[in-house]
């Protein structure tokens, strides 16, 4: 049928964080060109439910490439094949009938599997906790033009403001780096006004919780850029060492 897909998956299964667990093969047939990634899990989930099989287990939310839930490893890259795309914006065009796909969790020790292709990334959000915001009173928001912000600096505020939080950085290097993402996060808010009164104390706080949590180092290889599905840049991990570096000159 013109339009419909036949497709092998083979998929990671587990359990649960002390299965062991493996891949497991299924077919996908049927499957219209048009559909999203995760629409076709869903189908393919349905099936298996009739049969009174367990359905596969995935994070899904907002499936329109905002919130970053999506997060799995296709093919052997972060959220697939197409650059700047999250999983939930891949569409199955994408790939040719009698494709074998490969579908696997992020691999990170600090993000471990819960079930299938779901794993716990509450150490972003610990990361998050330990500097990511602005504690102290700003006030109501003002008017866009209130606040004078270089162009410059307001741009590249807003591209550091694009991550998601999705772990995508993570699953695409080899040493399990989380420097992207706190480079965005911290990089965000040294460039605006509201973020100076704990620029320094943040930059400290975020990197000491990042090593915590067991979160490799960066060997600059690039592999986050090309893994994020909203292209942040490695230019921001230049800025988180020169943030850290200054801060060491600032007393605690």
């Amino acid at each position: 049928m013109a339009g419909m897909l036949n497709l092998k998956l083979k998929v990671w299964r587990q359990k649960d964080q002390n299965d062991k667990g493996g891949f497991v093969e299924y077919d996908a047939k049927d499957i219209s060109e048009h559909a999203s990634f995760l629409e076709m899990l869903d189908i393919v989930n349905e099936r298996l439910e009739e049969k009174g099989e367990s359905p596969i287990s995935f994070d899904h939310d907002c499936r329109e490439g905002i919130c970053g839930m999506c997060s799995m490893v296709i093919n052997g890259k972060a959220h697939g094949q197409l650059e700047g795309t999250t999983t939930c914006q891949l569409h199955m065009y994408n790939f040719k009938n009698g494709d074998t796909i490969t579908i696997e969790p992020w691999r990170a020790k600090p993000f471990p599997v819960l079930r299938d292709l779901v794993v716990d990334r509450t150490a972003f959000d610990r990361i998050i906790q330990a500097g990511g915001f602005v504690s102290i009173n700003t006030g109501g928001a003002p008017d866009a033009n209130a606040l004078p912000i270089p162009k410059k600096d307001a741009d590249l505020a807003m591209d550091a403001a694009s991550c998601i939080g999705c772990g995508a950085c993570v699953a695409s290097c080899k040493n399990a780096s989380a420097m992207l993402f706190v480079s965005a996060k911290v990089s965000q808010l040294a460039l605006l006004p509201q973020g100076q009164v704990e620029r320094y104390e943040r930059v400290r706080k975020m990197l000491n919780a990042m090593d915590n949590e067991g979160f490799g180092n960066c060997t600059n290889q690039y592999e986050c850029e090309a893994g994020c599905p909203k292209n942040i840049s490695v230019q921001f991990i230049a800025k988180l060492n020169s943030e850290y570096l200054t801060s060491l000159k600032k007393p605690e």
